[in-house]
């Protein structure tokens, strides 16, 4: 009977030993959602999400994959030190109109589940858009967002940012980078 108890005890402990952590217990994100609010048709918006590492040893995040094409990631892929943050930059084509909500799984080494981060919002055409920043007050509106870019496949485009003064609107551009996009 003694043998039979030391044994099971010992494939306790050894299961115990090999067992994964949960991703909770790993990083937590700032935030699991991030809502784009009303944004412009062929506009990409880009969200940054920020994790932190609550563990005791490095994280490191294995994947951060969408759920479809209309969605590409980007995600640290250096270790993050227990304590410090990493991000995981979703960006989202606006090519169709409506209302979106998409998901993108997040893996971390060491971790036997994963996370579900989402992007959502509403995609509007050009003058539906416009119709919207007229009628909403300057603060609510949410700026059209800067492309992710890389170091690699940044090409200098010209865009154009309105502005709202005292009733007027005056129109500004600036030259800025535009991240080329995976097909």
């Amino acid at each position: 009977m003694k043998k039979l108890f030391f044994s099971l005890t010992a494939l306790v402990l050894a299961a115990g030993a090999f067992a994964q952590s949960k991703a909770d217990d790993l990083g937590k994100f700032k935030t699991e959602t991030i809502d784009f609010g009303k944004i412009q048709q062929s506009n990409p918006a880009t969200a940054t999400f920020t994790v932190m590492n609550t563990g005791s040893k490095d994280l490191i995040i294995e994947q951060a994959n969408p759920t479809c094409g209309c969605t590409i990631s980007d995600f640290t892929k250096t270790p993050i030190k227990p304590g410090q943050t990493g991000e995981i930059k979703a960006t989202y084509n606006a090519a169709g109109l409506g209302a979106f909500e998409k998901h993108l799984t997040v893996k971390f080494a060491g971790a036997d589940d994963m996370k579900s981060i989402t992007i959502k919002g509403e995609v509007l055409n050009a003058d539906d858009f416009a119709k919207y920043k007229a009628t909403t007050p300057a603060a609510a509106v949410v700026a059209i967002p800067t492309p992710v870019m890389t170091a690699s496949s940044a090409t200098p485009v010209k865009t154009t940012t309105v502005v709202k003064k005292n009733k007027k609107t005056k129109t500004k551009s600036k030259p800025v980078l535009k991240a080329a996009t995976a097909s």
